[in-house]
């Protein structure tokens, strides 16, 4: 469990993102695109990055990389470096490769599941972000998070 945070904190500083603000999803959506090179990974990815108090990035990771057009996202391994960080908050994404940033129901019920187990967590989801090609969506605004 050790190396994973050591992982994370390197992750940090290949793409200089420590510290980091996010206060919106625009701010979120900017650091995920750092983080995934959108426009260069032919599959799905999800990501998380771990918040401190200040919603400054504390951590990232990578949590699942997928096929053409999904990624199994599980909970555990979501909340797992944001515990190992002693993370607030997290705020998640992913990129869809077609380009279009539409949720669908499978990422809207993930979405929910995933803070859902925040509440019981203590660690707040603040947002979850697609990446399309031009464009992205927040689940946030679309009201999947409360």
């Amino acid at each position: 469990m050790i190396q994973s945070v050591k992982l994370v904190k390197e992750s940090n500083k290949i793409y200089d993102i420590e510290r980091k603000r996010i206060t919106s999803p625009d701010d979120l959506n900017i650091l995920a695109r750092v983080v995934l090179c959108a426009d260069e990974i032919p599959h799905e990815v999800f990501g998380v990055f771990n918040l401190n108090t200040k919603n400054e990035v504390i951590g990232c990771s990578i949590v699942s990389q997928g096929a053409l057009n999904c990624a199994i996202i599980h909970p555990r391994e979501t909340f797992r470096t944001a515990i190992l960080n002693n993370a607030a908050s997290i705020a998640c994404f992913h990129n869809h490769v077609s380009g279009d940033p539409y949720p669908s129901p499978e990422d809207r019920e993930v979405t929910k599941r995933l803070a859902e187990c925040g509440k019981i967590l203590g660690i707040e989801l603040i947002d979850h972000v697609i990446i399309g090609e031009h464009r992205f969506v927040s689940l946030r605004e679309k009201g999947c998070i409360k």
